[in-house]
């Protein structure tokens, strides 16, 4: 059994669904997790919004924030989650946004943000929000593929650490 594998059971067990919010890898995160068996049932959708304007229209990230912060930054990748979150009934939305090319001075390439929400499960409850920045080498697609397996692996993680289950093995 593989780590995405794993990650699938964890999130069976648990009882997981997922929202994603993908710029950088353009929907690799929801078809990585789609390439297992039964995985029907643990994703919702997939928003990809590459434009900035998209990250506005679609999931109502702020033309302050993108600003600010640039976007390949962890406000813009909590934003996204946080906006692909609202428009879901998944109980967790993962984002990320980055860079594969070195297009900007200031971000070398293989620079990618995430961004994990997990809903509480009460609608008056704030949802855990988790970020992180992380950087990977190799070829444009590896790059892209290796951020994938790393959103899905961080998923169990970040939901385990929150809610003191046990990591999948």
């Amino acid at each position: 059994m593989d780590a995405i594998e794993r990650i699938a059971g964890y999130m069976h067990e648990h009882a997981l669904t997922l929202v994603t919010a993908e710029s950088c890898t353009a929907g690799l995160i929801a078809a990585t997790l789609a390439d297992v068996p039964g995985a029907g049932s643990l994703l919702d959708c997939a928003f990809v919004v590459y434009s900035p304007e998209a990250k506005m229209r679609c999931l109502g990230v702020s033309s302050a924030t993108l600003a600010r912060h640039n976007l390949t930054s962890e406000a813009v990748a909590r934003e996204m989650a946080l906006g692909a979150s609202r428009k879901s009934p998944a109980l967790v939305a993962i984002s990320n946004t980055g860079v594969t090319d070195d297009i900007d001075d200031d971000i070398p390439a293989g620079t990618q943000c995430f961004a994990w929400v997990f809903k509480t499960g009460h609608a008056d409850a704030a949802p855990a929000v988790y970020s992180e920045t992380r950087r990977f080498s190799g070829s444009r697609n590896a790059m892209r593929l290796a951020s994938a397996r790393y959103a899905l692996q961080r998923l169990a993680d970040y939901h385990a650490e929150h809610w003191g289950n046990p990591k999948p093995r």
